[in-house]
């Protein structure tokens, strides 16, 4: 399986400098970043928290669909968001406190309480949410 690359280029303090973030592997673009719009308003600003929002429930969506076509369903529609929080730490500084996955899925001859089941496997299997183990993630999965 092929690695993913990004890098930032970051000058200037914390509170007063700005960096670039480019995702260098698809060349899909470069994103100011700023610790005074991670802490507050974005204005046009993305995050680390926001990439990881972007990863988490992109990796979900298809691994659901994955988990979902092993059982030889294929959903109509699935919509997956990621809401990440940053949060004080105990000791000082900062960490992303939790990690709220909200999974809607469009999906025909599947009870409530299977897709419940299914969710939760997509969930725990997916990549990403096991790269963030460390972090209090919630599901609320359900069909629309």
């Amino acid at each position: 399986m092929p690695s993913r690359d990004a890098t930032t280029h970051w000058t200037g303090g914390l509170q007063k400098g700005n960096g670039e973030v480019t995702l260098d592997s698809s060349n899909a673009g470069t994103f100011s970043v700023s610790f005074p719009t991670r802490a507050g308003n974005p204005e046009g600003q993305t995050s680390p928290e926001e990439l990881i929002a972007a990863a988490h429930s992109s990796c979900l969506a298809m691994n659901l669909s994955g988990v979902l076509e092993a059982e030889k369903l294929e959903a109509e529609s699935i919509d997956v968001s990621a809401e990440v929080t940053l949060g004080p730490a105990d000791g000082g500084g900062f960490e992303i406190s939790g990690i709220a996955i909200t999974l809607r899925a469009k999906l025909d001859g599947v009870s409530a309480e299977k897709f419940q089941e299914l969710a939760k496997t997509a969930e725990q299997t997916c990549p990403v949410s096991k790269a963030l183990s460390g972090t209090t993630i919630t599901l609320d999965a359900a069909l629309s």
